[in-house]
């Protein structure tokens, strides 16, 4: 079985679109809601579906997608954020994609969800990147089995770059797959502080944590 896993912090104005997107696939996917600590509505709109798992956490993505894994009871674990929707026919290409052995996790295609042309360059970038690094990002929909995500004891509590420290830890353990399907995510983060400067803070962080700056330092950089 698969749990979906959505850490979430004040997403009432996309939970329920993400939550549907789900329950429409039909594939019996176990929903866990991992909340930490928000003071909208979100909370009141996922008691509106029956079924779905509704867990507190401390604040903190990372420490979010442990409390929500730690409440699953799948073999696979799919960490999906609160403003993003997976493609129609992902639930069988996840479990086709972990039929090989060799294969620990993986992530989905990467979408935004605009029609300008500017997001496409993004979203080709993103697909460079997976193909010649196998590294996804947190808004790709990264998966796992459960059996990986024990032995490299889940999520680091760190907070920023939790995703990419995740996949480094889980490629050690097999490859990443990359699947053709897409997981749509909002164009919200470039809407808010412009596309350019988005797309640059993007880059230069990840530099800076190549370089060996603490996730601290960089958070307080990214959320300025």
């Amino acid at each position: 079985m698969i749990s979906v896993i959505i850490p979430t912090l004040n997403e009432e104005a996309g939970i329920r679109q993400c939550i549907d997107s789900l329950l429409s696939e039909e594939c019996g996917c176990e929903i866990i809601i991992a909340d930490g600590g928000s003071r909208d509505r979100t909370s009141e709109y996922a008691a509106g579906y029956p079924g779905v798992k509704f867990v507190r956490s401390p604040k903190g993505r990372g420490m979010q997608m442990n409390t929500g894994a730690a409440a699953a009871s799948g073999d696979i674990l799919l960490f999906l954020h609160a403003d993003t929707v997976l493609e129609k026919g992902w639930s069988k290409e996840l479990p086709a994609a972990l039929d090989d052995n060799r294969v620990a996790g993986g992530a989905f295609s990467f979408s935004i969800r605009s029609r300008s042309g500017k997001y496409r360059l993004v979203e080709t970038w993103v697909a460079l990147r997976c193909k010649i690094c196998s590294l996804p990002y947190g808004d790709q929909a990264i998966f796992a089995r459960k059996s990986a995500f024990d032995l490299i004891n889940g999520y680091r509590n760190i907070p920023l770059m939790e995703d990419v420290d995740f996949v480094e830890r889980l490629k050690k353990l097999g490859a990443m797959a990359i699947l053709n399907k897409k997981a749509e995510t909002s164009e919200r983060r470039w809407s808010r502080k412009g596309f350019i400067k988005t797309t640059a803070t993007n880059q230069l962080i990840m530099l800076l944590y190549r370089l060996g700056v603490s996730p601290a330092t960089l958070a307080r950089m990214y959320y300025r």
